[in-house]
This record gives C-alpha cells, sequence and structure tokens, in this order.
C-alpha cells in the first residue's frame, strides 16, 4: 500500500513586503538581502489572520485539485511553529473550520521540517491502514515572532501555508521518508519565549546564528537526501525534481549541486516568499505542480531542515 499525493494547494497573504521597503525601516539594502539570501519579497499576514484561515485555505485548494470532498478525510495534520493558541491545536481548529469532525486531527513541531515529518506520519498511518485520505498542512505566521529592528531575522521569513491530499493506492506514491534530529544544536536556531503565569519568560522572536545554522544545513540536507534516495533503490539521476525548503538560495544551490541536479530542476521560491519555515515545502510543491513544470509520473524529492535541529527528506512518484 502506498500514499500518493493526488492534490496539492496552497495560499499567501495579500500584503507583499519588499527589500526596498524594509531598507526604509532598517539598516539594509535590497542587494545586502539579495545577495546573502535571494531573498527579494516576503508576503505578511493581516493582523486577524490566524495560522488556521491560513491553513483553510490551502486545504480547500488542494482539495479541489484532487477531486476530494472535505467528509472523505480522515486524518488531518498541520505542522506549524505558529499555532493560534497554546492548545487546542490548529489542527482541531482546522477541522472546525472545515466542518467535518470524527477523525484524528493534530499538530507537529519540528519547525522548518515539520512539513516533511507530517508527511512521513500520514505515509506510515495510510500504510498501516489507519487512514485511507490524508490532508497534511504546512501552515505560519512567522511575523509574529519577528523582531522588526533585528537585521538578520526580520529580512528573512514571510507567513503562507501549503497542504498535499494523500490517498491510499496500489500505485506507486511516496517511495521513501528519512527523519533526523539532534537536539544538541538547539541553541543556534530558536524562539524561547514561553507562558509562565499569564506572560512571556524569555524572548518570544527568532534567534539564529546565521553562519552556523549554514554548515550544518548544507551538510545534513545532502546526507539526508543520499540516504532517502537510497532507501528507494533509486540513483540521484532518478530524480526529476528537489522541491527544498525555501530558507536561502546559497544554501538550496549547495544541495543541488551535491546531487548532480542543475537548478533547472530545482523548484525556488524562496525570492518571492521568504523563509516560510513548515510551509516553504508544501507552497513551493504547489508552484511547481500548478505552472506545470511537476508532472503525474516524475520523481520529486522534498526535503527542510529546521531548529532543534530537525531535518528530513521525502522521495515520492506524482
Amino acid at each position: 500500500m502506498y500514499a500518493r499525493i493526488v492534490g496539492t494547494g496552497s495560499y499567501l497573504p495579500e500584503k507583499i513586503l519588499t527589500n526596498a521597503e524594509l531598507a526604509t525601516r532598517i539598516d539594509t539594502s535590497d542587494e545586502w538581502i539579495a545577495t546573502r539570501t535571494g531573498i527579494r519579497a516576503r508576503h505578511i499576514a493581516a493582523d486577524e489572520q490566524k495560522t488556521s484561515d491560513m491553513a483553510l485555505v490551502a486545504v480547500e485548494r488542494a482539495l479541489e485539485a484532487a477531486g476530494t470532498a472535505r467528509e472523505e478525510i480522515d486524518l488531518l495534520i498541520v505542522a506549524t511553529t505558529t499555532p493560534d493558541n497554546i492548545f487546542p491545536s490548529t489542527a482541531c481548529l482546522l477541522q472546525e473550520k472545515l466542518g467535518v469532525h470524527g477523525f484524528p486531527a493534530f499538530d507537529v513541531q519540528a519547525v522548518c521540517a515539520g512539513f516533511v515529518y507530517a508527511l512521513a506520519t500520514a505515509n506510515a498511518m495510510i500504510q498501516s491502514g489507519v487512514a485511507k485520505c490524508a490532508v497534511v498542512v504546512g501552515a505560519e505566521k512567522l511575523t509574529n515572532l519577528i523582531d522588526w529592528n533585528d537585521r538578520t531575522t526580520c529580512v528573512l521569513f514571510g507567513d503562507g501555508a501549503g497542504a498535499v491530499v494523500l490517498r491510499a493506492s496500489d500505485e506507486p506514491g511516496i517511495l521513501a521518508t528519512q527523519l533526523q534530529a539532534d537536539g544538541r544544536y538547539s541553541s543556534i536556531l530558536k524562539a524561547d519565549g514561553r507562558v509562565k503565569q499569564g506572560s512571556i519568560d524569555g524572548s518570544p522572536y527568532i534567534h539564529m546564528e546565521g553562519s552556523a545554522v549554514f554548515k550544518f544545513a548544507v551538510r545534513a540536507l545532502a546526507e539526508v537526501a543520499e540516504k532517502t534516495i537510497a532507501a528507494a533503490g533509486l540513483q540521484q539521476s532518478d530524480v526529476d525534481w528537489l522541491v527544498p525548503h525555501q530558507a536561502n538560495l546559497r544554501i538550496i544551490e549547495s544541495t543541488a549541486k551535491h546531487l548532480g541536479l542543475p537548478m533547472e530542476q530545482v523548484i525556488v521560491t524562496v525570492d518571492r516568499h521568504g523563509n516560510t519555515s513548515a510551509a516553504s515545502i508544501p507552497l513551493a510543491l504547489d508552484a511547481g505542480v500548478r505552472d506545470g513544470r511537476i508532472k503525474p509520473g516524475q520523481t520529486v524529492l522534498l526535503e527542510g531542515i529546521g531548529g532543534g535541529f530537525a531535518w528530513g527528506s521525502a522521495l515520492f512518484k506524482l
């Protein structure tokens, strides 16, 4: 039994914040940001928009693309670092907004690797017969965690949501997944804030040691990609498309080079979206599917790494 991706969908907030606009607020420039990250713009959610609101639109679009009714869903997993509330889970709130109930709905927190973690979980549950039609979402309102006076982080992140519909199938779908984590590196990418007696204890903002994150990410993503391809019994040359986490263009280019893939076979949205954490992979996947680059029958490699450190990869046939 395989889990096949049968529909993709995404949502980006209407407001777009360009590098040039950021340069009017802080000491930076479009050239400085673009040269170091590849980012030119990012989408910013409205104050009243919640993570579940963005997720809802992405799911509705994925269901439409899959030709699937919401009543057919029997598993819902939301990957997010920015839930609507402390609890209940964003998945439960999204389930209510979809108007369906009675099946498992829960959140996964693995930051930028969250979508791959959630996808691997849904894949295992479909393979084991627990579910037949799963919806997996990556959704983030990262601007809630940004210090707009910190130019090392505020230029990097944006908001958005992406979703996929998975169905049980006898035909190959998800071929292999690999998940890894190493908590020894938790201090170099984090947001320490926690609620304590009605107030925030620690910093609620994203902290990142950019150089250390870059070095770790390049090595870890290359290794996990190789392991995933090998686990599927394939060669690197069998991969048609790489859909990576959209954090930094230089990391993406380095990973593609390691896999022997030209950038023409890599889906890149970081220039328009910035880093949307758990939403970045499904946003990029939907972009590649909807513009016709990623076609049915092709082999696609997903990979992402985030705070924790947590990282992972998934290989599938569309």
